[in-house]
């Protein structure tokens, strides 16, 4: 007892300020909270001894770190509160017009833990707080992880513990910011994790925790605030948000509804509705139109060409719908009366809890009235809002080039891949069977063999899966210790069905990235009596727990055989010297300059520099109407591009969205520019055969009008157009819908290209798919591709080039290029008609689109490279852009830029007796300067692409 009396519950110190007022004006702001890792590993419950005065925690409460691990202790280190464990008592730690004290309980012999215990609390926001004014800085992200819990004879059910801070002005009062908040419940310690941002620099900051109702008690094990690597929009000024009356604080004041009513209130649902955080929320009501919301009008608050963030946090109440996608849109009127929307953010907003509604926007050119607005939900069903944050968008830091420590580039990362060992190292996912047969092939598979080159046979061996009743059951495997962050791996197997399979069957690798299903790349079979190969790759940018891969795909009952599973990363490095060598054989060719013999007053040049100018392959981007508005913009597509394609403007539900009402205006602009500038243009698309794309009026045709509403598309599009467009994709993705035909016939789509060919002659029709270069998608593999090209010719139709989109992710040379070289048997021009690629770091990013750019280029069927945009906020994908908002290039961008610059040439040299200069170049324009007896004398030429060597006649 003598050693357990001095580590048992002891009041060390009380505190209390009398002085503090017992009441604060709240001043709160809306949050934009994003939540934290799980930072802490508590493992193992420890006994408590309980002091008879009041209720303290029992032992199910009390959850002691066991064991830390590096990362933890770091983050303490860099911790910025003082006695965070109150190993110190309560030094530094000051309660709040209430009482605490130090609970203290022998964890071991010789050995103590502290937390303490925030008592005689008559309101809710009272609690313990500390001064941090001189330990942080404002431009900073601050993580913030404490442990707490609660107890208390008032304590009924649960009760909710937050993290605030507290920032005092001199000149304009005191603000609180709620960082994070956690449900507790009685015998229990939870995590209270969150992230704040110090945006300007208070004269005081205080943080501290608050929150149970009075006469509960608050117990706090540790407090840990340490800087966060990463800037998040979490705190704001009244001055940073151009919104008025954001927390409507003043009622509806400055807020309207589009089309319909708009209230505000403290709480609604009987009172299980209350704000995120302040005291009141706003909603909406009569709503019967989807795009019906709260609206507010931001005219002359916005300047063009910069970034703008929006946060909200929003939920949905009402009319049996308990969840549904809530929008922020921006309703844009120009000076000359156009109208355009644009789509800021959207999240999946549900009846049971607030969540936050996040995006950016950037008008680019001048507007004459901007509104923003919250839509979406069904008719009929409220939403509900509490703050709304329009502001100048930071600048997100560019990210660092990943560090990869021994790849171990080619080395296969599947333990027991051969199964020399049995099934040692895999297990059945489900209740299925593994066995190890023997008949299955001793090579690699193409693409595999592609890249790693010479390998040695194959054991024989595979696993037979047996006794599935799930699709997803089969052979699986453990590699999260294998994978290694931002490397991109390959993926290659053989597979083959058992007997007995109905159909098709799918047949796929599959990862299992703790929560998210990651595709590795499939293949559909139709056969059991063959092997079929199936590649892919994925790679992993996020820290996970627990990586799986496993085997799926076939119906139940259905058995399959797995042999040669390879799993390795990929060296593009090494892939790019061999594509360097065979971009110098196929796309540079011999020339000869040849200079006149001259007469007896005269002699040959001394000295002749050649400089490529401009390579005229194929290079262009996709540009939309609200783009050319921006001189930025417009400055750097001319510079860096000579083909153009239009995002949405040519499109038949841009052109003519209701009936008869058609729209050429925006596509005639941007016309205009490419013509202006010596750009070509690709006709996207005259049809696209995806039922969701098609316009509603079109749906509801019957057969007939239908058929005269395609005619009369055909006739006014290639009409007006005739000659203006080098190419036309006919009938957008064709391998993925079936609009046209299900409802026309089978023969629509031939008829589509006939009737192109005949109206412009001059243009070349192409199909236009994707997934068709990574091996993912057993809808658009090139075999099907290639198959449904070739029907379409069968039936007449002029088919004069592919279209391969390139929307990919982890793109692998020797995968695409299997593709290029299948597609490019059937003897068309190919072109990337779409390309990007996406990565949070740039330097990923660039390396893929490295990737692409040179497989493209280094193949000989392959014409032409289009990318999907290039400007950030007018992207298809995120994390895919080259150019940020407000006209930064990033690392990706340069990339593209640098390789641009790879493929000019340059030679110089001395003319031979023969009056000749021969050199090695690029098709495409160039400037030659000729040094004659000290003069210099500068022309320009043009190297036209061919087959045979080039004799350019350089006259003085």
């Amino acid at each position: 007892m003598a050693k357990r009396s001095a580590c048992l519950f002891t009041i060390l110190r009380r505190h209390k300020n009398p002085n503090r007022s017992k009441k604060r004006e709240e001043v709160m702001e809306n949050p934009s909270m994003i939540n934290g890792s799980d930072y802490f590993h508590f493992l193992k419950q420890k006994e408590v001894t309980q002091k008879p005065s009041m209720e303290v925690p029992t032992s199910p409460m009390i959850h002691g770190i066991e064991s830390q691990k590096p990362n933890d202790l770091s983050r303490e280190k860099s911790n910025i509160i003082e006695n965070h464990n109150f190993s110190n008592g309560l030094d530094s730690w000051h309660a709040n017009c209430c009482d605490a004290f130090l609970s203290v309980q022998e964890t071991r012999p010789k050995s103590c833990k502290h937390h303490a215990v925030v008592t005689n609390r008559s309101q809710n926001w009272q609690g313990l707080e500390q001064d941090i004014t001189h330990k942080i800085s404002s431009g900073s992200t601050y993580t913030v992880c404490a442990r707490v819990g609660v107890s208390g004879t008032k304590l009924q059910g649960n009760a909710e513990v937050i993290a605030t801070l507290k920032r005092e002005y001199q000149h304009s009062g005191t603000k609180y910011y709620n960082i994070a908040r956690t449900t507790v419940s009685k015998g229990k310690w939870e995590n209270l994790e969150g992230t704040f941002v110090l945006r300007d620099k208070p004269d005081r900051v205080v943080i501290y925790l608050e929150g149970p109702n009075p006469g509960v008690n608050i117990l706090i094990e540790s407090v840990l605030v340490f800087p966060h690597d990463k800037i998040l929009p979490c705190v704001y000024t009244a001055d940073d948000n151009i919104i008025l009356n954001p927390d409507f604080e003043e009622g509806v004041n400055n807020w309207s509804g589009r089309g319909c009513k708009i209230a505000v209130h403290a709480s609604m649902g009987d009172g299980k509705i209350i704000p995120k955080s302040g005291k009141f929320f706003a909603s909406t009501s009569e709503r019967t139109q989807s795009w019906n919301g709260i609206q507010q009008d931001i005219s002359g608050k916005v300047q063009r060409k910069l970034a703008y963030e929006v946060t909200a946090f929003v939920r949905i109440f009402g009319n049996n719908v308990t969840s549904s996608t809530v929008r922020a849109t921006l309703w844009v009127q120009t000076p000359d009366s156009r109208e355009h929307y644009i789509g800021i953010a959207n999240t999946q907003a549900t009846d049971s809890d607030w969540v936050q509604l996040q995006g950016k926007f950037l008008l680019n050119g001048s507007q004459s009235k901007v509104v923003v607005y919250l839509e979406g939900p069904p008719p009929g069903t409220d939403i509900l809002v509490d703050g709304f944050i329009v502001k100048h968008a930071e600048k997100t830091p560019p990210s660092p080039p990943p560090v990869i420590e021994n790849p171990d580039y080619g080395v296969n990362i599947i333990t027991n891949s051969n199964l020399s060992d049995g099934t040692n190292g895999w297990f059945p996912l489900g209740n299925c069977s593994l066995n190890v047969v023997t008949g299955s092939p001793h090579i690699l598979p193409p693409a595999a063999r592609d890249t790693l080159g010479p390998h040695e046979p194959l054991s024989g061996r595979c696993i037979h899966t047996t006794n599935r009743t799930q699709t997803w059951m089969g052979p699986a495997q453990m590699i999260t210790d294998k994978v290694k962050l931002f490397v991109t791996y390959q993926i290659s197997a053989w597979v083959r069905l058992g007997p007995g399979a109905s159909g098709p069957q799918n047949i796929n690798v599959a990862l299992g990235v703790d929560s998210q299903w990651v595709n590795g790349g499939q293949v559909e079979i139709s056969d059991s009596n063959q092997w079929h190969e199936i590649c892919g790759s994925f790679r992993i940018e996020k820290q996970p727990a627990k990586v799986m891969v496993y085997i799926q795909g076939p119906a139940p009952g259905v058995s399959f055989k797995l042999a040669g599973l390879q799993i390795f990363a990929v060296d593009r490095q090494a892939r790019f010297r061999h594509l360097r060598r065979q971009t110098d054989k196929i796309r540079k060719q011999d020339v000869t300059l040849k200079f006149p013999i001259p007469d007896s007053s005269s002699m040959y040049p001394t000295m002749v520099i050649v400089k490529q100018i401009q390579n005229s392959f194929p290079v262009g981007s996709c540009i939309s109407r609200t783009n050319i508005d921006n001189e930025d913009f417009v400055a750097f597509f001319v510079k860096n591009f000579n083909w153009a394609v239009f995002g949405n403007e040519l499109k038949w539900y841009w052109t003519e969205s209701q009936k008869g009402n058609l729209n050429y205006q925006d596509a005639d602009d941007l016309l205009k520019l490419c013509d202006d500038n010596n750009i070509s243009a690709r006709g996207h698309c005259i049809f696209w055969d995806v039922d969701n794309t098609v316009q509603d009026w079109v749906k509801n045709l019957n057969k007939t009008d239908l058929g005269a509403a395609v005619q009369n598309r055909l006739t006014s599009l290639l009409y007006r157009y005739k000659g203006k467009f080098k190419h036309y994709d006919v009938n957008n993705e064709m391998l993925h819908g079936s609009f046209y035909p299900s409802r026309l016939g089978q023969d629509i789509r031939a008829n589509m290209f006939k009737t192109a060919n005949q109206l412009d002659p001059s243009a070349t029709l192409f199909v236009n798919d994707y997934h068709v270069e990574d091996g993912c998608d057993t809808r658009s593999t090139p075999e099907k591709y290639i198959s449904q090209i070739l029907d379409l010719q069968q039936q007449g139709a002029p088919v004069g080039g592919i279209g391969i989109q390139g929307h990919i992710d982890s793109p692998v040379g020797p995968v695409v290029c299997s593709a290029l070289d299948k597609l490019g048997c059937l003897g068309l021009p190919i072109w990337f008609t779409e390309l990007d690629v996406s990565s949070t770091n740039e330097y990923i990013r660039a390396d893929d689109l490295e990737v692409m750019f040179r497989e493209a280029f280094a193949h000989p069927a392959v014409e032409g490279i289009m990318i999907w945009g290039f400007w950030e906020l007018f992207m298809s994908r995120e994390n895919s852009h080259l150019v940020d908002a407000e006209g930064e290039i990033n690392v990706a961008g340069n990339r593209l830029l640098e390789l641009k610059k790879e493929w000019l040439s340059h030679s110089h040299g001395h003319v031979d007796d023969k009056g000749e200069f021969c050199f090695r170049g690029f098709p495409g324009t160039y400037e030659v300067i000729v040094v004659t007896d000290g003069k210099k004398t500068v022309k320009k030429f043009v190297v036209e692409k061919g087959d045979v060597p080039l004799v350019v006649p350089i006259n003085p």
